[in-house]
């Protein structure tokens, strides 16, 4: 007796079969599980940024906001025109920054700033690669302890720095300053021709040990096995460094000059210290200096809208500086 096995096709099953079959059922379940940890999970990291966001629009959006407003307005006494009446503030237009940017005293002090960078940036970028290098080889012994040495002098408040060294800067309190010739009148150190020198030492003493960190953390990310073949294949420590090392740091390079860039534009803590002990100095010396003393009143047309104006043409020119200097060294780096 034979058995007749049917060959009919089995009918697909249905969206709706598969919704209500056991396993379209778990499947479901699970897209919902997941669906609800995503958002879970998107709660939460936005709730763990809100502190930072708000933080950050407090003390960062908030005043450069009020700082471009504040330009487009000068204090002008009331009064008529005699004045003498309380100053309140009137809308001008780009009046202020016109009289910033055609300023001469402006422009010497962005030359100042430029001056300084280009001799003090390579020299503090320099050492900072070399620290770096000898504290990730094999010659220094306790390299932790060397590293917080190098690191001291950061840790060190700015204006504190710039006291201490206007008194080293001084014969009457220095130990060495009296060995040299006095110039123009003025110690050797707060002459006109030394100035940029000496607040360029001050800048590197302080500046090296955290450039010094950026490097030593791209140094310790490099895989140890590049190292470790170049030794099989022969390669000398000094070609470790120049052909491995140095190449695989370059971003950390561009990092620490941009960085250094943007802090040299803005250097006032070392010229308004060395101003209290070099009286030849004026109150535009360095561009910051320009916007603090034309917001206390010392330099004309005084108040917030005139030394806003300047500080955003400040931050125009170090953004500029930083743009240009990227895109000179993606060039070179193909």
């Amino acid at each position: 007796m034979s058995v007749i096995t049917s060959t009919a096709p089995r009918r697909p099953m249905s969206s709706a079969d598969q919704a209500t079959s056991p396993e379209g059922r778990t499947k479901t379940t699970g897209r919902q599980r997941m669906g609800r940890n995503t958002r879970h999970q998107a709660i939460s990291g936005w709730l763990f940024a809100l502190p930072f966001a708000l933080a950050f629009l407090l003390v960062f959006v908030l005043p450069i906001i009020s700082a471009v407003r504040a330009s487009f307005f000068a204090q002008v006494a009331s009064g008529g025109l005699y004045g003498g009446g309380e100053r309140q503030d009137t809308f001008v237009g780009f009046d202020n920054f016109v009289t910033a940017a055609t300023s001469l005293s402006f422009w010497r002090g962005i030359g100042r700033v430029m001056l300084f960078g280009v001799i003090q940036i390579p020299v503090m970028i320099l050492a900072a690669m070399f620290l770096a290098l000898l504290l990730d080889s094999f010659m220094v012994r306790r390299p932790g302890v060397w590293r917080l040495l190098y690191f001291l002098p950061y840790a060190i408040p700015g204006i504190i720095a710039a006291i201490v060294w206007s008194y080293l800067y001084q014969p009457e309190l220095s130990p060495f300053a009296g060995a040299f010739p006095s110039m123009g009148g003025s110690p050797f150190f707060l002459s006109p021709q030394v100035m940029l020198a000496s607040m360029a030492n001050i800048t590197t003493w302080t500046y090296t040990g955290y450039n010094m960190l950026i490097f030593l953390a791209a140094l310790q990310a490099i895989p140890t096995e590049l190292t470790e073949a170049a030794r099989v294949d022969g390669a000398s420590g000094w070609q470790i460094t120049t052909q491995i090392k140095i190449p695989m740091v370059r971003g950390a390079a561009l990092l620490a000059t941009l960085l250094s860039i943007i802090g040299t534009v803005q250097l006032f803590n070392e010229p308004s210290m060395m101003r209290a002990v070099a009286s030849w100095m004026g109150n535009d010396y360095m561009p910051m200096m320009m916007a603090y003393n034309t917001m206390m009143g010392q330099i004309s047309p005084s108040g917030s809208g005139p030394a806003s104006a300047i500080s955003i043409l400040i931050a125009a020119v170090a953004g500029v500086l930083a743009v240009a200097y990227a895109i000179v060294q993606s060039r070179m780096s193909r």
